[in-house]
């Protein structure tokens, strides 16, 4: 056996050329201005296109299309050209605005559902489509027949559908290193989209993630450009299907969108919609290497990125989007904006952007501001602003990708041959690919003692808070932009690790028992725990360290190990993060990432065959590098003193036989640094460094014990069991008084971008005891004198008694609240206020996604 303190990169796990080609293009990603950011800003913050490689579009152009583009242009107004350029979100449009102001083009975006419902039925989806199409193309007034068409983010399967087959997260799929299942991947969901009626994808995410922190990581395969780039051509022809076929994007093919051009991963920081400061040779032989991949394949649209570089917004960048995509990758489609990214360039709004379009942006995203960006659009057309032939180019691009669709010889959506087969939904087919593709992603990082694979026939104990949850397990961009607030039975053909577990092991004549806090009637042979990071998305997700904060698995493995039952840990993650003390409780760890709604692939590798045969082997292998401690500073294969816990191209199969040592668990960083800004109360108990506080007459009582009673007895803290042992903590009030999160050295919050993104406070509680006169109000507070609270007492006295519940507030809601309260300078991010007789159990305190539930009080 081999002891290992450090896990070394092993040359046999990779490609050698891949391998080689990342150590070439890492060679230049460490300049020797890097030390100095302002210098490395004066440099590179120029772009010579004559520096980028030449490429010559795949895709001749057609003499038919490109004849009746340009007759549609001569018939068409400018009021009607306008509206082709602009996209609305279905919650901000009707299919008679649709009609009215000639729009080219609707979206949902992640919260955006038809009825407002993000777990309503299929049927609903295509009845909504059949109504925005008919509007768009009713020519009574003598307006050209211009279909309108309709853009998902479906990041990983049809997400936004109930029903529908949930793919691994990208991040999973980098880690199988089998590119040629990335094509079924797509065919199968642009076949479930246009059951629903929808035929344009905002996927695949074909960013180089190069800082873990960055809150889309996961959507990203790989921190190695040469592997996103060769899974580029697979997942992007698997929806549209290869340029010169007679199905090129027709038949069960559709449109995609490679994003986000240009630099996304690697901001500074891991920020989302952050700046990136990369010389241009980093910006070109990293973040562009799977464009020019992609291009060549065929792509037709492409998603202009939220981040700047060197502080050039690229929404507004000309020397990006029209001097290097078009002008050096040979890019022949359109251009398409982000969610109201145009409003981020500089001197421009969500509502006027005429800079935006000249850069080079076809197509504007603006979900809630349309309305008016299209009046200040047709505003500066008819001013000279925006010259006529500027128009017509962005123009004449949207047009001939719809015609290239066939969209103008199409009938309406619920009439085409794939839509209302609602059985095609999570069908047997795409939930054996999905299972295989989650099964292959699966990364065996520890197997001390070669405890797997199991045996089928013996006692298996099931535990932690992810063993038997769908959500988790599928991860943010699914039924909901933050993937929160999903149950189970949300996925009626989906299953959960448990259950695939609980299917293999009954099936071999052993038995399972579920328990989430760890606990067991019988004693088992052998545990796997299931624990990992809870859904979130997009800037929600960023963080400032890769420290694995949630201690609950840790305190399960601690305790099954003290008991002496083997352990298996399957963490469920957006990316790799810091967690050396649960792998030192782990007798075998497996990084599983977001396996997607199939959870019987961890099943499939965990176990044995009946006749003891290994039924899969892990074929998993990184393809982001494991750090071996928590700040988070940038860490990609090929960069100097590259030296990771575990190595990109890093992965145990059952042919190896390795002892990993007991590893440090020195994390590198100060609990301040530990801040979490969006999770407050965890499991009844602060999250460090958060404190919470009872206050008594100006006095303050933290609470570090299981009881606390404040200074003068007014309120009174106890932990308390909800699910598992002291999950909770309740709070009585004896006489009036408060209880907050705060900072021991009074730091402050700047939530304006979480407010922006319609965020809520969230409280889990049950209300035990309420006085008949209680007056109860929640808030945040600003120092002395400056909060935003809220009168929740109706709502609160409606729940006595009556379980466990949950209550959101709309961050807006507090700085409605009072004009004074400053949302930019938070001091406490929650803070109870009442009178006596309130006794209220308290389990998680944390800002969560509003999915039109958050409320402002009574």
């Amino acid at each position: 056996m081999r002891q290992l303190n450090k896990v070394t990169f092993r040359a046999q796990q990779v490609s050698v050329m891949m391998l080689a080609t990342a150590l070439l293009l890492n060679a230049c990603s460490r300049p020797a201005t890097e030390a100095n950011p302002q210098a490395a800003a004066q440099q590179g913050a120029i772009i010579q296109p004559a520096n980028w490689p030449l490429q010559a579009s795949p895709i001749a152009r057609n003499a038919a299309i490109e004849a009746k583009v340009s007759a549609l242009l001569a018939q068409m107004s400018v009021e009607q050209k306008v509206g082709q350029i602009i996209q609305a979100d279905i919650a901000s449009v009707t299919p008679q605005q649709v009609r009215d102001y000639y729009l080219g083009s609707v979206l949902n975006g992640g919260n955006s559902a038809p009825g407002r419902d993000n777990r309503v039925g299929a049927a609903a989806w295509l009845e909504l489509a059949d109504a925005f199409w008919q509007a768009s193309t009713d020519t009574s007034d003598g307006r050209p027949y211009i279909p309108v068409f309709w853009g998902t983010d479906a990041v990983h399967g049809h997400s936004n559908v109930k029903g529908a087959t949930i793919f691994a997260h990208n991040i999973g799929l980098g880690a199988m290193h089998e590119p040629e299942l990335l094509q079924a991947i797509g065919r199968a969901t642009a076949v479930e989209m246009q059951v629903t009626g929808l035929d344009w994808t905002f996927a695949p995410t074909i960013a180089v993630a190069r800082d873990d922190r960055w809150g889309r990581t996961y959507e990203s395969y790989s921190e190695n450009p040469e592997l996103v780039a060769s899974y580029a051509p697979y997942i992007l022809q698997g929806i549209q299907g290869k340029p010169g076929a007679a199905d090129f994007l027709r038949g069960e093919h559709m449109l995609a969108t490679v994003k986000h051009f240009l630099g996304d991963g690697g901001t500074v920081g891991g920020k989302d919609q952050g700046d990136s400061i990369d010389s241009e040779a980093q910006l070109r032989d990293i973040h562009a290497v799977p464009y020019y991949s992609a291009v060549k394949a065929g792509a037709r649209v492409v998603m202009a990125s939220y981040n700047s570089w060197h502080g050039s917004k690229m929404h507004g960048f000309a020397p990006m989007l029209t001097d290097v995509l078009v002008g050096r990758m040979g890019f022949d489609g359109f251009v398409v904006g982000d969610w109201n990214g145009h409003g981020q360039v500089a001197g421009c709004t969500p509502t006027d952007c005429a800079a935006a379009l000249l850069a080079g942006l076809d197509m504007y995203m603006a979900p809630d501001s349309w309305q008016t960006l299209y009046a200040n659009t047709l505003a500066r057309v008819k001013a000279g602003r925006i010259s006529m032939a500027r128009l017509d180019e962005a123009v004449s691009r949207i047009l001939r990708i719809k015609a290239e669709m066939g969209l103008f010889e199409q009938v309406k959506p619920s009439a085409r041959p794939l839509a209302g087969r609602y059985e095609l939904l999570g069908n047997a087919e795409h939930r054996a690919l999905a299972r295989e593709a989650a099964r292959k992603s699966l990364v065996l990082l520890k197997n001390n003692q070669q405890l797997l694979p199991l045996k089928p026939n013996g006692r298996v104990l099931v535990a932690g808070d992810g063993a038997d949850n769908i959500g988790k397990q599928t991860g943010g961009w699914t039924l909901s932009w933050q993937g929160s607030g999903n149950s189970n039975s949300d996925f009626p053909n989906g299953e959960s690790i448990y259950s695939g577990i609980k299917q293999a092991v009954e099936a071999g004549g052993g038995s399972v028992e579920l328990s989430e806090n760890g606990r067991f009637s019988t004693q088992p042979d052998v545990a796997i725990v299931v624990f990992g990071e809870e859904p979130y998305a997009e800037f929600i997700g960023d963080r400032s360290h890769l420290a694995f904060d949630d201690n609950r698995g840790l305190q399960i493995l601690t305790a099954l190990k003290a008991q002496g039952i083997p352990t298996i840990s399957v963490f469920l993650s957006g990316r790799p993060l810091w967690v050396n003390s649960e792998l030192n409780q782990s007798d075998a760890f497996v990084a599983a990432f977001l396996p997607g709604s199939e959870g019987g692939a961890v099943a499939d590798v965990l176990f044995r065959a009946a006749d003891g045969s290994v039924r899969h082997d892990f074929q998993g292998r990184l393809s982001f590098s494991w750090p071996d401690n928590a700040t988070g500073e940038p860490l990609n294969v090929g960069d100097a003193n590259y030296n990771p816990l575990f190595a990109y191209g890093y992965g145990l199969s059952y042919s190896d036989n390795t002892t990993l040592a007991a590893l440090h668990e020195n994390a590198g960083i100060s609990a301040a640094e530990m801040l979490n800004t969006s999770r407050y109360l965890y499991a009844g108990k602060a999250v460090t460094p958060w404190q919470l506080q009872l206050l008594d007459e100006g006095k303050v009582t933290v609470v570090t014990d299981a009881t606390h009673t404040s200074a003068n007895g007014a309120l009174k803290a106890q932990a308390t069991d909800r699910l598992q042992q002291e999950d909770s903590v309740t709070l009585s009030f004896i006489k009036p008084g408060a209880v907050a999160v705060s900072l021991a050295d009074g730091a402050v919050l700047d939530l304006t971008r979480q407010a922006n993104g319609d965020m809520a406070l969230e409280l889990e509680y049950q209300v035990s005891a309420m006085g008949a006169d209680s007056a109860v109000t929640l808030g945040m507070q600003c120092g002395d004198n400056c909060a935003g609270m809220l009168d929740i007492s109706a709502q609160l006295a409606q729940m006595q008694g009556k379980g466990w519940h949950s209550i959101k507030i709309a961050l807006r809601c507090f700085s409605e609240a009072d004009s004074n309260f400053a949302i930019s300078r938070v001091t406490q991010p929650m803070r109870l206020q009442s009178s006596a007789g309130l006794v209220l159990q308290l389990a998680n305190v944390r800002l969560a996604q509003n999915e039109g539930n958050a409320t402002c009080g009574n």
